[in-house]
């Protein structure tokens, strides 16, 4: 069974030129993975299918308009051909569907992932300084980039019209059960081998967004999620349907990384589809009724429909010597070059134990002489994790070299020269102190709506319902500056300022923008990364009143259970794979999970009932 990977290149939500965005940062368009067997989109994975059960095949409907499209009889159609050569079928030039299946009878056959190479870019390989030969080099959003068949899905090819194939025979078809899936390998690269519901489906074999390998994910009624960081892509399609990840695989430097390094579009990008960024430019207000925005220079651009994604400004400090040089609060990747640069070798004092505060610290131990983390709380994380996991990484920090003062704040910041020189604390302690990163938290950049009629709570947040929009016709919000009903959550208006979440608001919103009648359901999915080790979470657990722990925190493998009452309403994991990304698909299923029952599976370790994590408790 030949499958042919073909990426239809970068679609955008297409529309009129008549939708502004008001944003702290830039709207992503999500690109389409279509697997195709032989051309035919309708018949990818019938061939095996029905080799494999050995029972009487139908042609589906759509086929026989292609056969007439491609002017084959229905015999030629239907014609045992080696899957190697094309040559028994006639061509037509204008139809690359002109290509049939074999739906002869059935023999023991090998599943076949044919990889497509464009020829003209064949034709660029070179040869590199080293005398290797050059990896693939391909184009999207019109950048030239170097394409490493080890680094990136096979899947990401994104030109049409192949000239080329190289075909892998990786398995036979009654190798895999459904619902199994298997990385294998193509000669010139990998890809993800997948059966469900009797049909194979060839994937990308990681994810785009930061290469985790989907084999270790969850499979779950059409789609893989990723066991990292939770995207979710279309086994059909490759499509994403859950985020973060974009086309092609980003690159999410460290904290001294270039601007144009972590942007997740080139400028071509936003040039190639008409869309027009103004930057250094504030809207001052909204005027709902006559539908404009008002900048902060008196311009005005009208609009019919409006999305404000404007996000959150981080807290400043109010104590005596806020203002001396070498205080940040980090918001542009120049913050943090200038953070980095300034820290080398320095004293670094940390305001705040929040997941800006805690990434910083762990960044910079390695960097500065010394780093110290002021905190209000009794441990880092306790609201979000708890008080035992949050104790265990307190734990893993201080034995990576960084202090800790917990409960108190800063009284004064003091200066020599104009510059930071030491950190006062309310407890009286003084610390020696070059830099100082101040993460206490944001509020939502909204100010400039209190008078626009949008609605606006008490913390500022824009309101919303499913699809993104306000309660004014027109106006739609996204991102870390509203909140909105949470499904698993019982519909609770919440605010999740993380990326993937963001990255869902965005699609909804665009979709609802465009009439398509879409709601918001996914299940918030973040993590966070520190000393090589990464703690993922889903759910929310805001108002937690239990945390049900399997595992060791001492050595810092684990799953955690927040519960309330009787429900798990989150969970986190270190080094416990994919868990989290199981519980995230129950979740997403809309199923409930007991505390009782992870309780038993805690109690009887692995050998405990797991029925609530494959679909049959309740």
């Amino acid at each position: 069974m030949p499958l042919v990977s073909e990426l239809e290149g970068d679609r955008p939500l297409h529309g009129q030129r008549e939708a502004v965005g008001i944003s702290g940062g830039q709207q992503d368009f999500v690109p389409a993975v279509t697997m195709v067997v032989d051309g035919v989109a309708l018949c990818r994975t019938v061939e095996a299918t029905q080799r494999a059960t050995e029972q009487p095949f139908s042609v589906p409907t759509g086929c026989d308009q292609r056969r007439a499209q491609a002017g084959v009889s229905s015999e030629q159609w239907c014609k045992p051909r080696c899957a190697c050569s094309r040559a028994d079928l006639p061509a037509n030039p204008a139809s690359p569907s002109a290509m049939g299946g074999c739906f002869s009878k059935p023999k023991p056959v090998e599943v076949k992932i044919e990889v497509v190479i464009p020829e003209k870019e064949r034709s660029k390989e070179e040869m590199s300084p080293n005398g290797k030969a050059s990896p693939l080099i391909y184009k999207v959003n019109g950048t030239a980039r170097h394409y490493h068949l080890e680094e990136h899905p096979i899947a990401s090819n994104p030109y049409h019209n192949p000239k080329d194939v190289v075909e892998a025979s990786v398995c036979h078809v009654k190798d895999l059960e459904n619902g199994q899936m298997r990385e294998v390998d193509l000669g010139c690269g990998k890809a993800l081998l997948i059966k469900e519901n009797g049909e194979f489906h060839a994937v990308g074999h990681k994810c785009p967004h930061y290469g985790a390998p989907l084999v270790k994910g969850v499979l779950s009624k059409g789609r893989v999620r990723c066991p990292w960081h939770g995207a979710c892509f279309n086994i059909s399609t490759g499509d994403i349907e859950d985020f973060p990840g974009l086309d092609s695989l980003p690159r999410f430097q460290s904290m001294d990384s270039h601007p144009e390094q972590i942007a997740l579009r080139p400028k071509e990008f936003f040039r190639s589809y008409d869309i027009e960024v103004l930057t250094e430019m504030q809207v001052a207000a909204v005027d709902v009724k006559n539908k404009t925005a008002v900048f902060k220079d008196g311009f005005k651009m009208e609009y019919n429909k409006l999305l404000i994604a404007t996000g959150n400004t981080p807290k400043a400090l109010s104590c005596k010597g806020k203002e001396v040089e070498n205080v940040f609060n980090i918001r542009t990747p120049e913050d943090a070059s200038r953070v980095v640069k300034l820290a080398t070798s320095k004293n670094v004092v940390i305001v705040g134990a929040s997941f800006l505060g805690m990434e910083v610290a762990a960044y910079l131990t390695e960097r500065a002489h010394s780093v110290s983390v002021v905190e209000l709380e009794e441990v880092p994380f306790k609201k979000f994790f708890g008080e035992r996991v949050g104790r265990a990484v307190m734990k893993m920090f201080e034995s990576n070299r960084v202090k800790f003062y917990m409960q108190t704040e800063v009284s004064e910041l003091r200066e020599q020269e104009s510059k930071l020189k030491e950190v006062v604390l309310k407890s009286g302690k003084v610390l020696r102190a070059d830099v100082c990163v101040v993460g206490i938290g944001a509020v939502p950049a909204t100010g400039f709506l209190k008078q626009s009629g949008i609605n606006i709570d008490s913390k500022g947040f824009i309101v919303v319902n499913k699809m993104m929009q306000t309660n004014v016709p027109g106006v739609f919000a996204a991102g870390d500056a509203v909140t909105f009903p949470l499904s698993l959550r019982n519909n609770k208006k919440v605010n999740v300022p993380h990326w993937q979440m963001a990255h869902m608001h965005g699609r909804v919103a665009a979709l609802n923008m465009l009439a398509h009648g879409v709601e918001l359901s996914t299940v918030p999915y973040l993590w966070t990364a520190m000393f090589g080790k990464s703690i993922r979470y889903a759910g929310h657990g805001e108002g937690f009143d239990d945390v049900v722990i399997q595992g060791d925190l001492d050595e810092l493998k684990f799953v955690a259970f927040y519960t309330k009452s009787d429900e798990v309403v989150a969970v986190a994991s270190m080094n416990y794979d994919p868990i989290v990304s199981k519980v995230a698909e129950v979740l997403a299923a809309g199923r409930t999970i007991r505390k009782r029952d992870v309780e038993l599976f805690v109690r009887h370790g692995k050998t405990g009932d797991m029925s609530w994590l494959t679909g049959k408790g309740s």
